[in-house]
């Protein structure tokens, strides 16, 4: 699979922000699926995210991370949950690895990633 090159511009358009899953919660009937409330600061609030990661973290490992938030990508509606944005992760070709990613140190909450 050969990838696209995008214009600076359409890069430009991301809104990617520094945030931290303060709740974890199963989705019912979901082997993969975790609900994330995700702070992120004062400027954009609190977010829901659903996300696929629950065969990689369990909820302790992730209450308290900090992670990097899509938080302009269009809500989206996952097993009756409105995921108000996307969680970045690394994933190895057989999806066998997902880590989160994740500032090196403490930044302000909603501190934008560029």
């Amino acid at each position: 699979m050969e990838n696209e090159n995008i214009k600076f511009s359409d890069w430009q358009k991301l809104d990617l922000r520094v945030g931290k899953i303060i709740k974890v919660e199963n989705v019912e009937s979901a082997d993969k699926l975790y609900k994330l409330t995700i702070n992120l600061g004062k400027e954009l609030g609190k977010r829901t995210l659903v996300a696929g990661i629950k065969q990689h973290y369990t909820s302790e490992q992730l209450k308290g991370k900090f992670c990097v938030v899509f938080t302009n990508l269009e809500p989206r509606k996952i097993r009756g949950i409105e995921s108000q944005g996307m969680i970045l992760a690394s994933v190895n070709s057989d999806e066998t690895k997902v880590f989160l990613l994740q500032p090196d140190e403490d930044i302000e909450l909603g501190s934008k990633i560029r």
